[in-house]
């Protein structure tokens, strides 16, 4: 096989061509400014799609997790739990209203937040009499935690889950699309995500005040006056109708997304296992993961680790990363309370074996069988 002249990207967008009558319609409307009927449609339709009572279109998923700590009433002092092994953005936010993270671990089925460690946060924290205000649950690369124990947990202790389904968009959790298991869900469409607004975010709820207060916080603030009149401060948080054009098309297709996305993964699994020792992050049996990007842990004892891997990969024309550094690592994040799942911490032995592949839909089958020949060239 020859080496490709233009890398393999990990995920990068897949336009359909409706895209473009979309935003031809756009542009003929003159809504080019945010707000406009695309907009309008877009939330409309994703209420429908994720079986919620309400949707609001933002700028970004990171905007709609900072609005929904907003709704949530989180607050400087106040403590929110979150997942440990999850992008920075799912966790700055409570940063942005001066609340402390305390960070809770992953467990090997899932490799989401576990519940076990969830506990264990929950009693120590009753032990303090310093309840969270809320739940961040990350869902990673595509695939919900363990819902069920998860919610049944935080309904004991009557704290509210804000579900960042960010990377989640089309999955599902015992037949319930994910982004409608919380008091509030998220949606990133950002441009390496499974579908993709370039920039873009949703907040969803069944709670139709959260979603229409968030709105009003998502425009500035702004009171119904003939003036510009502001109580309290709000922000710029609203997407364009031109993107929202863009979301609109692209949703026709998530379903064909999300199969091509889960044959890629199938395919890496079946093709790899002639490699001694490597393993792919497991689908939990009340899930159905998109499989947005195809996680692997590279085999134990082999000599190489994943920045090895990396750089061979790299030579290649084959872009891979490492799995997202766990939050309780992180600088910013020195000190910071953490849990983890009994006596291991499961999220740090991930990280420590644990790569991406290129698993973009619009991925060739030349350019995935490229990819892993490089791969057992890199651990062989």
């Amino acid at each position: 096989m020859k080496r490709p002249d233009k890398r393999i990207l990990l995920s990068y967008p897949h336009m359909s061509g409706d895209e473009l009558e979309y935003v031809k319609d756009a542009f003929a409307s003159n809504w080019i400014a945010p707000l406009g009927p695309h907009v309008d449609a877009f939330e409309k339709e994703s209420a429908e799609f994720a079986g919620v009572k309400s949707a609001l279109a933002l700028s970004s998923g990171s905007a709609a997790i900072h609005l929904a700590l907003r709704l949530l009433g989180v607050g400087a002092g106040d403590v929110v739990f979150c997942s440990t092994l999850t992008f920075v953005a799912s966790v700055a936010p409570a940063v942005y209203q001066n609340a402390t993270p305390v960070f809770i671990d992953s467990d090997e089925e899932t490799w989401n937040m576990s519940p076990r460690a969830l506990r264990s946060a929950f009693e120590c924290a009753e032990r303090k009499g310093k309840l969270p205000k809320c739940v961040i649950v990350a869902e990673l690369y595509g695939q919900p935690p363990r819902l069920d124990e998860i919610s049944a947990l935080c309904e004991e202790y009557s704290v509210p889950i804000l579900e960042d389904a960010a990377e989640a968009l089309g999955a599902e959790y015992d037949g319930k699309k994910c982004g409608s298991f919380g008091s509030v869900g998220v949606y990133s469409y950002n441009g390496n995500k499974i579908i993709t607004t370039s920039g873009g975010g949703m907040l969803l709820s069944d709670n139709e005040e959260y979603v229409e207060k968030a709105r009003f916080l998502a425009t500035q603030a702004r009171e119904r006056a003939p003036w510009y009149e502001h109580r309290e401060i709000g922000y710029n948080y609203r997407i364009s109708n031109l993107l929202a054009a863009v979301g609109r098309a692209q949703m026709l297709h998530l379903d064909e997304r999300v199969s091509r996305r889960r044959e890629i993964f199938a395919k890496y699994r079946r093709e790899l296992t002639d490699v001694p020792g490597i393993s792919f992050m497991p689908e939990y049996k009340k899930c159905r993961a998109t499989r947005w990007l195809t996680a692997a842990l590279i085999p134990p004892g082999s000599g190489r680790d994943f920045t090895d891997v990396l750089g061979y990969m790299d030579s290649q024309n084959v872009e891979c990363r490492p799995l997202w550094k766990p939050m309780h690592l992180q600088p910013c994040f020195a000190g910071a309370e953490y849990f983890a799942d009994g006596e291991r911490s499961v999220s740090e032995e991930l990280f420590a074996r644990g790569i991406c592949l290129p698993s973009a839909s619009a991925m060739t089958d030349e350019e995935q069988e490229w990819v892993i020949k490089s791969l057992k060239e890199s651990l062989s």
